[in-house]
């Protein structure tokens, strides 16, 4: 076991020196399915079950597969290194399906399942029931995509945030319209834990800057006629449009807004940064921002990932992939640094968390358990593909 740790720990600090320039664990070179050339397979002793709570089903499954796939690559690096402890990261899904009773269900499973921790968390209203769950269970939790600030409000200390905050996102949004030179915004929400919430924030946010919010109005998932609404945007003057929501009928509205004459700007929330708003807006997605996460294919660091994720799984990661990468190996190292799979020692460990380096950047969290550091960027819709804006 000792030699396994040493391993381990060897491939961690050359890799990290490599790639990172510290210690944060990284694959080894070749991709992510690949075993080190000049080894035999470790001999695990024993292994430990991880919980993955992502949605595969509903509007949203192709961001929570994007994420379980992603999650799987980092957990093929760890163990062919080696594993945790010793042991081998193995998982169990529970599908939230982007829905409360569902998420409630799936986190019920994973906690009967016996899990150690869990990794996922998609979208913020489906998340926040599961947290009474898994703190009244003392399981760990590390969010990786949800970020929503209701679920810091009903965070009982064992859910960890690897995705910045909503206030961060607002903070991003209103930097962006500012240098977009808009005044004047309009504000669309879908009435959900997420979208709402961050509607709430920039509203706050972009009020406190002087500036004014002329529309903030609320539409039903699954909308398909924004009529009224893109008459009442071009009646408001608003001269920037900021959709909170997800990409399927972001993609609606967009089109929409452009057929009905709007030329003012447009910009989406990190819940549309999926390729799949351009493809359904079409040419109505040109020139459309984004506050996004950090998607992987504009991070220097994470070509390696790239290329392992594209091998494995033939096509490329999705916005929230190097999030989910990230976090199975935040997990893996405190884990290791708990030196056991106890859950009060895996929490204390997430929470001392102290500049660990990643693909998406450098996590240390508040006493909150959220980034102390903003990990947001804003992207363009250029070409029908998302361009990096400097």
């Amino acid at each position: 076991m000792a030699k396994r740790l040493w391993i381990l720990a060897l491939v961690v600090v050359l890799i990290a020196s490599g790639v990172f320039g510290c210690s944060k664990p990284a694959p080894p070179s070749g991709g992510g399915d690949q075993q080190p050339e000049s080894s035999e397979a470790p001999q695990f002793d024993g292994e430990i079950l991880v919980g993955i709570m992502v949605p595969v089903t509903g509007s949203e499954a192709t961001y929570g597969q994007d994420m379980e796939n992603a999650i799987r690559i980092a957990a093929d690096e760890i163990n062919a290194a080696g594993g945790v402890l010793g042991k081998e990261l193995k998982f169990t899904l529970g599908d939230d399906g982007c829905d409360p009773q569902m998420c409630t269900a799936a986190a019920s499973k994973l906690v009967s399942s016996e899990v150690v921790a869990v990794l996922g968390g998609y979208c913020s209203g489906a998340t926040i029931p599961a947290l009474k769950i898994y703190g009244d269970a003392k399981v760990p939790f590390v969010i990786l995509a949800a970020n929503s600030t209701q679920l810091i409000d009903e965070n009982p200390g064992w859910a960890f945030m690897i995705n910045s905050p909503g206030y961060h996102q607002a903070d991003a949004a209103a930097d962006c319209f500012e240098k977009l030179n808009v005044s004047k915004l309009a504000l669309v929400h879908q009435g959900d834990g997420f979208s709402e919430n961050l509607a709430e924030l920039t509203r706050e946010e972009w009020q406190g800057r002087g500036h004014e919010v002329v529309a903030y109005d609320v539409v039903n998932k699954g909308e398909q006629d924004f009529s009224s609404l893109v008459t009442k945007i071009r009646s408001s003057g608003a001269e920037g449009v900021y959709w909170t929501a997800y990409h399927a009928d972001g993609a609606q509205l967009i089109k929409q807004l452009r057929q009905g004459g709007y030329t003012g700007e447009i910009v989406v929330a990190d819940g549309s940064s999926s390729i799949q708003l351009l493809e359904i807006a079409g040419a109505a997605g040109e020139g459309v921002y984004c506050t996004s996460p950090p998607v992987v294919e504009f991070l220097p660091a994470a070509q390696q990932f790239i290329s392992a994720y594209n091998k494995k799984y033939n096509q490329q990661p999705g916005p929230y992939a190097g999030l989910s990468y990230d976090g199975t190996y935040l997990l893996a190292d405190a884990i290791e640094r708990a030196g056991s799979t106890d859950p009060d020692a895996i929490r204390d460990a997430l929470a001392a968390t102290d500049n660990f380096k990643t693909l998406s950047g450098t996590i240390k969290f508040t006493p909150e358990n959220v980034l102390e550091e903003s990990n947001f960027i804003i992207i363009k819709g250029e070409g029908g593909k998302w361009v990096l804006v400097e």
